[in-house]
């Protein structure tokens, strides 16, 4: 059985996006191209309506390749479940008020079991001061929470 993996909407935009010209960027995009087509069929791969209300939006054209990348993932829906954990962890404080999508990206990936949820969001996300009690909030409400990582950390280079 592969792991499970959810695909939080920062990956697939820098899939799907023109070359940049700032440096992080542009090697954020290479290491994302790179796993996404020679790493990630080593994984069950999940992405949630929020992912596609997110990939849907800013530049059409953009907008219609990160759509196209998605095609044929599986998507998991948005259940009170998922919205009363995500709501859990804005009230505890790893995840602030402003942010609470990344809530609910976090809540998606937990409540549906994922091994691990890949972004590049090092903000509210992947954020090392915040992961600790993003985890500690999943474990009080019952689950365990799953390995919040980017491509490069699951690629393991």
């Amino acid at each position: 059985m592969k792991p499970k993996i959810y695909i939080e909407t920062s990956v697939v935009s820098y899939y799907a996006s023109r070359p940049s010209r700032d440096l992080v960027t542009v090697a954020r995009q290479q290491v994302t191209r790179e796993w996404w087509e020679e790493s990630r069929q080593q994984f069950d791969t999940y992405i949630s309506a929020l992912v596609l209300e997110e990939a849907k939006g800013g530049d059409p054209i953009a907008a219609e390749s990160r759509l196209e990348a998605l095609k044929g993932v599986p998507v998991l829906e948005i259940t009170d479940e998922a919205e009363q954990l995500a709501a859990a962890l804005v009230k505890a404080g790893p995840i602030p008020e402003s942010h609470s999508e990344d809530a609910l990206h976090i809540a998606l990936a937990t409540i549906n079991g994922m091994d691990f949820l890949v972004t590049w969001n090092f903000h509210h996300i992947n954020n090392a001061k915040m992961k600790k009690g993003i985890a500690k909030v999943a474990e009080e409400n019952g689950y365990e929470c799953p390995v919040i990582c980017s491509p490069e950390e699951l690629e393991g280079e």
